[in-house]
């Protein structure tokens, strides 16, 4: 019997290149991996804000059961009348309806509370009822500084 145990038959190596073209295929799983998760998840919500304020109609406001409305070449201008919201190329941000209104001394005041209009203009334009817009900064369209009147 021998005294020496056998000796062990020495580990093989991966060849350098072997190594290589397994590395790349490995990493190239791993990214077409992410590209496919990425790629069918939904981008990011972009921020918004709620544009408040205020909107009087001076001329042909008059009371009635539902609070106040126009009369006359206003008979557009009533709660529920639309609103919307331009961004800085005069595309449409968002769209509402002119809110409850209060009747004082001849004048129809409503609340205005636009949801929902994205972030990031340097100024944004509203317009009650095809009335004509009205150009706001960034900074009154999101502190709740709209403000307009007709009539």
């Amino acid at each position: 019997m021998p005294t020496e145990p056998p000796a062990a038959a020495p580990k093989k190596r991966l060849s350098p290149l072997l190594a290589g073209v397994l590395g790349l295929v490995v990493g190239a799983g791993a990214v077409g991996g992410t590209w496919a998760v990425i790629a069918n998840q939904e981008p990011p919500a972009p921020p918004t804000f709620t544009l408040t304020g205020a909107f009087a109609l001076t001329d042909g406001a008059t009371e009635d059961d539902e609070g106040c409305s126009g009369t006359g070449g206003y008979d557009d201008i009533a709660e529920g009348a639309s609103v919307t919201v331009y961004n800085g190329a005069g595309e449409i941000a968002a769209t509402g309806n002119l809110g409850t209104a209060t009747y004082a001394a001849g004048i129809c005041l409503f609340d205005v509370s636009i949801g929902d209009v994205p972030k990031g203009e340097k100024f944004y334009q509203v317009e009650v009822s095809r009335r004509g817009k009205i150009q706001l900064t960034a900074k009154e369209a999101e502190s709740g500084d709209f403000s307009a009147t007709l009539g």
